[in-house]
């Protein structure tokens, strides 16, 4: 069993390069299966979500070719299978992308329940809406879902709440079918937007994604021979900004796209730290301690769920009382029992949480509940007195690329280390 060894306080300084969107390319690599061709993806991050779907995309029929650990080439003209490997689909939460993908090239599909990190009620009703308003019968039983249709028609599709999950699995069926489909409320996040310009360069017709209408008129097929570079991650640049506010340190974050970010700059401006733009890098600096917030989750523009936990170390250690509220998912407060643990003196009670600013935190023994709370304890782990034992991280291998070491380039004393259990 791997965990994280950290020692500290560090103040974190130096530069950091942000790897390839987690959130977009779970979504671009099932949406290679609606290509009748071949295609190379380029700027992956290399994590575990991404190598888990590349082995379903496999036992589908696909053929995946590694160029480097960065880059594949996928040829899906011969797809054998439209019944996904249940005990892969049901270990993380994107695998229900292959629903959409499936349903839209061959007309039927099978996937298991999908799973991923504990944080409450996920439920798949604004999905299931959309396939059966494209003319699809879905069912749901023993813990699989399965989707037919004879031919998906476009349709109207009306979200009756803004859901990332369902926006790209509605854009996923729709690519494909007779018609067009307009999406009223859909999600505006950047790596919808990178999934459609993925699809658009193979082919595609889609207008309007990051707007709250898309509309998709349907192609008779996607022809790939194309390459498409994955989009910068958003929630990576936006955990080492938090991680330079909470270490009050001094990063420059390279690779990332600050309009993206534009959120999560105005709370660092508000708490009192300083961030410089420079086009396709931002430089986020702190020399005090952070003042108290009011922070509520959104769905994009708003502050992202996905940085929650990583606000909740700076506000931990914030000068007075601060507040959280998260309007997205309704256990995503798991994390501050562990910050407890760590001296910080916090009440989280259904989707709220109260910070009492404490000086400073100290090491202990603490587990990752999920992929960015185990993001958010190596912030904590790095700025605390003493040593930190993160235990768990496999949540984090989940969507961070070469965490630890990027950590450790910016000056925090953190280790892998495999424990050895005894039997």
């Amino acid at each position: 069993m791997d965990k994280l060894v950290i020692h500290g306080p560090t103040k974190l300084k130096g530069e950091v390069t942000i790897s390839g969107a987690k959130n977009a390319a779970v979504a671009i690599l099932p949406a290679a299966l609606l290509i009748n061709g071949v295609c190379r993806i380029e700027n992956l991050p290399n994590i575990s979500d991404v190598k888990m779907y590349c082995k379903i995309l496999q036992e589908l029929g696909a053929k995946i070719t590694w160029i480097t650990e960065n880059e594949i080439e996928i040829d899906t003209r011969d797809l054998s299978c439209t019944q996904a490997p249940l005990e892969m689909t049901s270990k993380f939460r994107a695998s229900y992308y292959l629903l959409g993908v499936l349903l839209g090239r061959c007309g039927t599909a099978e996937v298991g329940l999908p799973g991923g990190c504990n944080l409450g009620a996920r439920p798949i009703d604004q999905h299931i809406k959309a396939f059966e308003a494209l003319g699809a019968k879905v069912d749901i039983a023993q813990g699989k879902i399965t989707a037919k249709a004879k031919k998906l028609v476009g349709t109207s599709i009306y979200m009756d709440i803004v859901s990332v999950g369902a926006t790209i699995n509605a854009v996923l069926a729709a690519v494909l079918a007779d018609g067009t489909t307009t999406i009223d409320n859909a999600a505006k996040e950047p790596h919808i937007v990178d999934l459609a310009n993925f699809l658009n360069t193979m082919g595609a017709d889609i207008r309007g994604a990051g707007t709250d209408v898309i509309k998709i008129n349907g192609v008779k097929e996607l022809r790939g021979n194309a390459t498409y570079s994955v989009v910068p991650d958003q929630i990576e640049a936006g955990t080492f900004m938090l991680a330079a506010v909470a270490s009050r340190g001094n990063i420059l974050i390279k690779n990332c796209i600050p309009e993206h970010l534009d959120c999560i700059t105005a709370k660092i401006l508000e708490i009192g730290g300083t961030v410089e733009d420079y086009g396709d890098s931002i430089r986020v600096s702190m020399n005090k301690r952070p003042n108290k917030a009011t922070v509520k989750t959104l769905p994009y523009p708003g502050f992202p769920t996905d940085l929650q936990p990583q606000m909740g170390v700076v506000l931990a250690t914030a000068d007075g009382t601060s507040t959280l509220h998260e309007s997205i998912w309704e256990s995503r407060f798991q994390y501050t029992f562990e910050l407890n643990k760590m001296g910080a003196k916090i009440t989280a009670q259904g989707k709220s949480a109260v910070f009492e600013g404490v000086k400073e935190l100290t090491g202990s023994p603490v587990y990752a509940t999920d992929l960015r709370a185990g993001a958010a304890l190596i912030i904590a782990g790095t700025i605390a007195n003493g040593e930190t034992q993160l235990y768990n991280i496999e949540h984090i291998d989940r969507g961070y690329e070469n965490i630890e070491e990027k950590f450790r380039n910016l000056g925090a004393n953190i280790q892998r280390v495999t424990e050895q259990i005894e039997m």
